[in-house]
C-alpha cells in the first residue's frame, strides 16, 4: 500500500482489514505492506505505533517506486497493490485463491466508489466495460499479481504517472488477468472535489494522450 500525505484515508482502509471489519484476511500467510515517505513519517507516527501488526517501510516519492519498494520485502507468493483509498472487499483473498487454480498471473477486483451520486454508478460501468473490452484495469481496482511474474518483468517502471497501465500491458503480453466479481471500493473524494465531469474527462484525456505516445513525465 503506497501513501503519501493521506493519513486519514489510509487510517480507514486499515481499519477495513482488521480483524473485527468483517473484511479481515483470512489466511495468517497475509502481510500487510505500507510503503510511505519520509514526509509520512510524523503524520503516520500513532497509526504506526497502534499497528505493530503492519510491516512500515519508507521509500523514494513515487507510486511506483513506493510499490516496487512494499514488493521487494514482501514475502508471499502473490502481491496485492492496494491504493491507500480504496478498501478490499470481504473474502477478497478467495480472489486471488481463484485466481491461482485458474492458472492466471495476475487480477484485478471490480471498481466501485463509495457515493450514491447518479454519476458514480455511471463511471463504475465505464470501469467495467474498459475492463471488458480492453482487457485495462487501473491501480485502483486493487491489481494483483503472481510475485514470480512481476519480478522477472521488473516490477513497475519507474514512470510518474500511468504505471498501472504499463504493467497491465505488459502482463497481458506475459500470460491471463482475471477480473474478479468482489468489489474494492475507491474514494470519490476527488470527483466530489473537483467535478464528477471534470475528473472524468482529465481521466480519459490523460489515457488518450499516453496511448497517442506521450511520455507519462509530460502528462504528469
Amino acid at each position: 500500500m503506497p501513501v503519501f500525505r493521506d493519513a486519514d484515508a489510509l487510517r480507514a482502509t486499515l481499519a477495513a482489514l482488521e480483524p473485527d471489519s468483517g473484511n479481515a484476511r483470512s489466511s495468517d500467510g497475509v502481510e500487510i505492506i505500507v510503503s510511505a515517505t519520509d514526509e509520512d513519517r510524523d503524520p503516520l507516527a500513532g497509526l504506526r505505533a497502534a499497528r505493530p501488526d503492519i510491516i512500515w517501510i519508507e521509500a523514494p516519492r513515487g507510486r511506483a517506486r513506493q510499490m516496487n519498494a512494499g514488493a521487494a520485502v514482501a514475502r508471499g507468493s502473490w502481491l496485492v497493490f492496494l491504493h491507500a483509498d480504496t478498501r478490499l472487499p470481504a473474502g477478497w483473498d478467495r480472489a486471488v485463491e481463484s485466481a491461482e487454480r485458474s492458472g492466471a498471473i495476475a487480477g484485478c477486483f471490480r471498481f466501485a466508489l463509495d457515493s450514491r451520486h447518479p454519476f458514480a454508478r455511471v463511471i463504475e460501468v465505464g470501469v467495467r466495460w474498459r475492463v471488458a473490452a480492453f482487457g485495462l484495469p487501473y491501480g485502483d481496482q486493487a491489481i494483483f499479481v503472481r510475485r514470480d511474474v512481476f519480478e522477472s518483468m521488473g516490477g513497475y517502471a519507474d514512470i510518474p504517472i500511468m504505471e498501472d497501465v504499463d504493467l497491465v500491458r505488459r502482463l497481458r503480453v506475459t500470460g491471463r488477468l482475471v477480473p474478479a466479481s468482489y468489489r474494492a471500493v475507491t474514494s470519490a473524494r476527488r470527483w466530489e472535489r473537483d467535478g464528477w465531469l471534470r475528473v472524468t474527462a482529465r481521466h480519459l484525456r490523460l489515457i488518450l494522450l499516453y496511448f497517442a505516445g506521450v511520455s507519462p513525465e509530460r502528462l504528469k
